[in-house]
């Protein structure tokens, strides 16, 4: 999953959301949004979950708004991702290699729908038709080198896991202190103050003993956020 872009378009410009299957490279989901702002996401992966299954993972760069740039902690949106059960995966920070697949599409859509010798599309709804017409023909027409010249379509399956209509609770298992991450985005835990995520301001994470004395994992769900050393000096 990435964003292509900014592309000029009308007045304004198109922030192109992409969505790959890595095994049958099928074209789930390519979106002109407005802006790359984590609700405008939040939309359009409901919109492709719903479509399409949830999987089981998601690779993505160290950007936002999917991640918090090397900042620590997690965004609200890769929290909404990991309630659902989705693995989220960030690609080695400056390696856009990572994403080869992705980058590589966009490439051809590049090429073959945002043709510098062609003049903006008018609008985003104008973009969003040509882009369209793209996907489909990608997806069911085009041959594949790496599919032994298939076309995508025809090695892609949806997945089995629909989405949810009530995103599933957050449970812990009895070793577990559950502590609710606070306005600072920090926990209060052994009489000090531990900074967790600004992204989970609200959420509850669980704090679990390791097998070393006085040693504590942060667990946000299945995500081990950070470790807390207790005789570290405060």
């Amino acid at each position: 999953m990435d964003f292509m872009g900014p592309t000029p378009v009308g007045a304004g410009e198109a922030h192109l959301l992409s969505i790959l299957d890595d095994h049958s490279r099928y074209g789930l989901w390519l979106e002109a949004c407005a802006n790359q702002q984590q609700e405008t996401v939040k939309a359009a992966l409901t919109a492709c979950f719903k479509c399409h299954g949830l999987p089981r993972r998601l690779l993505t760069d160290n950007g936002p708004p999917w991640s918090t740039s090397g900042k620590g902690g997690i965004t609200t949106l890769e929290a909404w991702l990991i309630r659902l059960g989705i693995l989220v995966w960030h690609g080695a920070f400056y390696h856009p290699q990572t994403q080869g697949k992705v980058e590589r599409w966009h490439r051809t859509i590049q090429a073959e729908v945002f043709a510098p010798t062609r003049p903006p599309y008018p609008s985003l709804e104008t973009a969003q038709a040509a882009i369209d017409q793209f996907r489909q023909d990608y997806n069911e027409l085009r041959p594949h080198a790496a599919l032994d010249h298939a076309c995508p379509a025809s090695r892609y399956a949806p997945s089995p896991r629909p989405f949810p209509e009530r995103l599933p609770e957050l449970t812990y298992g009895p070793d577990d202190q559950v502590r609710k991450v606070r306005g600072q985005g920090a926990i209060s835990f052994a009489g000090r103050s531990w900074f967790i995520s600004s992204g989970l301001v609200g959420e509850p994470v669980g704090v679990r003993p390791t097998r070393v004395d006085g040693v504590f994992d942060v667990r946000y769900g299945h995500l081990v956020l950070r470790t807390l050393d207790l005789t570290e000096p405060g």
